[in-house]
């Protein structure tokens, strides 16, 4: 097994007034040549957005964007005529494929949003667009695994590439194993909150590991915690 400690204070830092984030890989004005991307992972980023402030139209392609909001609520709209609001427990993914444009905005007027944005590389390239959004019960993640972005598990949202995303929330003095998908991915553990200790690693808030070659591996909670599995291809 090939582990890779990601500290909560590494992460590369922007603050623009009305956008505080947090990259956990070379984005923006933010480069690392050693924090490019863990395999297909290329995106993790942790924003804070000012109530009423946000993201305008803007365009991607070729890539598998998915959204975590974490507190208040974001309003999407696209090219593609899709549009919504998402917030807490429910998670968005958007298959930019041959190319889409699209704005988030904070809901709210006078609060923040916090979110998590994650971009992964496609398996096929140059597809037609897709969107989709979906609620996902918290009791279903307690002290077991929810997948919620996979081709594998019934009930969660489909994926342009072998990846699963999975969310647990892991009560104080529990174990959890988690046992790979897909040969020869790895993972990259996000503690969203809480403490976990990861065979015999300390993870705090924020804090992540990067793990190759596995094929299981056990988690135990120090105290309550919030915690984001995201299995990619290596290669």
């Amino acid at each position: 097994m090939k582990t890779t400690f990601y500290s909560a204070d590494s992460r590369g830092k922007m603050d623009f007034g009305w956008l505080k984030a947090n990259y956990s890989f070379s984005f923006a004005n933010y480069y690392n040549p050693e924090r490019i991307h863990f395999g297909k992972l290329r995106v993790l980023n942790d924003d804070s957005i000012a109530g009423g402030m946000g993201f305008g139209k803007h365009p991607h392609e070729n890539m598998e964007i998915i959204t975590i909001p974490l507190k208040g609520s974001l309003k999407h709209k696209d090219s593609t005529g899709n549009s919504g609001i998402i917030g807490p427990n429910e998670v968005q993914i958007m298959s930019a494929g041959k190319g889409i444009e699209h704005s988030e905005m904070n809901h709210l007027k006078n609060d923040v949003t916090k979110l998590l944005q994650i971009w992964i590389f496609p398996k096929e390239y140059d597809i037609e667009p897709r969107y989709e959004q979906q609620y996902f019960e918290p009791e279903h993640r307690k002290n077991t695994w929810q997948p919620v972005v996979s081709n594998r598990h019934m009930g969660a949202m489909n994926i342009n590439q072998d990846a699963v995303l999975s969310l647990t929330t892991l009560e104080k003095g529990k174990s959890l194993d988690y046992t790979i998908n897909y040969e020869g991915n790895g993972v990259f553990f996000y503690v969203i909150n809480g403490k976990v200790n990861l065979n015999g690693e300390l993870l705090a808030e924020r804090d992540a590991m990067g793990v190759e070659e596995i094929e299981n591996t056990t988690f135990t909670a120090e105290e309550d915690t919030y915690l984001l599995a995201i299995e990619v291809p290596m290669n």
